[in-house]
């Protein structure tokens, strides 16, 4: 049998948080700056809603620590093809996401590159992220990457809300009446909501990899609500911060870094962009790690041929990782010859990755109704929470981006069709 090396709760929280702050947080005031105060607002309600799920996950997986994580809670609740929907859908979400945050740390690394880097290179570049925590995978030490990539991310991100609190100690209201923000309209609710949405996917990845979290019945719950609150308080401080202090976010390509050098000089802006590579960087390698295993989990359940359930001499599940890499490969490729590539692709990982979410809490709720789950106390009203965010998210992500999630879960039909008969002739013979 392989030795694996378990996630303890420190890199198990890790996991989560990497998970979540990752490109989203360091790009998204250009978006949203233009909402202005609407996008506080939210903001403040995606936090709420993610906090919702999570503990509608974390309760989850206290009581159901055997189902087999998030795939597993699916299967239990809306059955066999339900389940590989939800899951199918997640990892459709990992690979567009995946195709993002290497093209992001590429970005940002080319600030550092004298007189910019040429389209050949940023290919070459963002393929070789994606390689290198491919490789930290496969030979096992996906789990240290994790822990110091999300310690990296968190010193600049600190830095960016120091300066927030420093000029509104320094200035008062001043300083946020200097950049005029938008005031809170109704219409620009919705959409700051799918976007925030995308800076907070990751909550249910304390529950995804079922099996290489150690003593995790007790770990994954607490990390899971650890991790999206930290998550949720950084996200708030840091994006909000720039958003109602820096004139011109909305025109910024790197707007932390501009908000750090505008007040302590290009130094700091320099800092908080290497935090941003090591985000970026950090976030890829927990969903290639995270989507390696759920593909892991799927084959154990039978839905997936047995190849994609070997590991190696690491523990590591080689052909998961490989076949993801492979897709990414090809979406990073294809963010290169697209425009505004990051804003499609982000519609699409949030769209396809509420589908998980919207069929976790349709497994809950007939879990609850079948007395397997236990509706400890503020477990329905979360629920409810959960589900009313991940509807208005789902709507604000607009037609094009549904339009092609619906497409891109639907061709995993095919696949689930040919998977279960070769697992069920391998079976037999």
């Amino acid at each position: 049998m392989p030795t694996r090396r378990r996630f303890g709760l420190w890199s198990t929280t890790a996991l989560v948080v990497g998970n979540i702050v990752g490109a989203g947080i360091f790009m998204l005031p250009r978006d949203l700056a233009p909402l202005g105060w609407t996008a506080v607002l939210g903001w403040l309600l995606t936090v709420a809603g993610a906090l919702c799920l999570a503990w509608m996950f974390a309760q989850l997986f206290a009581q159901l620590p055997d189902a087999g994580g998030v795939h597993g809670f699916m299967r239990l609740g809306v059955g066999e093809q339900g389940a590989f929907l939800g899951s199918w859908g997640y990892l459709i979400s990992v690979f567009a996401a995946n195709a993002t945050l290497a093209v992001s740390a590429v970005e940002y690394l080319t600030r550092f590159i004298p007189g910019g880097a040429s389209h050949d290179l940023r290919l070459a570049l963002a393929l070789g992220a994606l390689g290198t925590v491919l490789i930290a995978n496969l030979v096992g030490r996906g789990r240290d990457v994790q822990v110091v990539s999300t310690i990296g991310k968190l010193i600049p991100l600190v830095v960016v809300i120091g300066v927030a609190v420093w000029l509104l100690a320094r200035d008062g209201g001043a300083a946020i009446a200097a950049t005029a923000p938008a005031p809170i309209g109704l219409a620009g609710l919705l959409p700051a909501v799918s976007l925030t949405l995308y800076a907070m996917l990751g909550i249910e990845s304390a529950a995804v990899p079922a099996d290489a979290v150690e003593d995790a019945q007790r770990v994954v719950p607490r990390a899971t609500m650890v991790g999206t609150a930290l998550a949720g308080v950084v996200g708030i401080l840091a994006t909000c911060g720039v958003i109602l202090l820096l004139p011109g976010a909305a025109s910024s390509d790197a707007p932390l870094a501009d908000f750090a050098a505008r007040a302590l000089g290009g130094r700091a802006g320099d800092l908080v962009a290497l935090g941003a590579i090591v985000s970026c960087v950090g976030c890829l390698n927990g969903y290639v790690f995270v989507g390696g295993e759920l593909m892991a989990s799927m084959t154990a359940q039978g839905m997936l041929p047995d190849l994609f359930g070997r590991r190696n001499a690491r523990g590591a599940p080689t052909v998961p990782l490989l076949v993801g890499a492979a897709l990414t490969t090809l979406l990073i490729v294809a963010a290169y010859t697209a425009t505004s590539a990051f804003a499609f692709a982000a519609l699409i990982s949030s769209s396809t990755n509420i589908a998980l979410y919207l069929l976790c809490l349709a497994s809950a709720v007939v879990l609850l109704r079948n007395g397997r789950l236990r509706a400890v106390r503020g477990l329905r009203p979360a629920m409810l929470g959960g589900a009313v965010f991940a509807l208005l998210a789902l709507y604000g992500a607009g037609n094009t981006a549904l339009g092609w999630g619906v497409v891109l879960i639907a061709a995993g039909w095919p696949l689930y069709w040919i998977a279960r008969r070769a697992t069920a002739r391998a079976r037999v013979a």
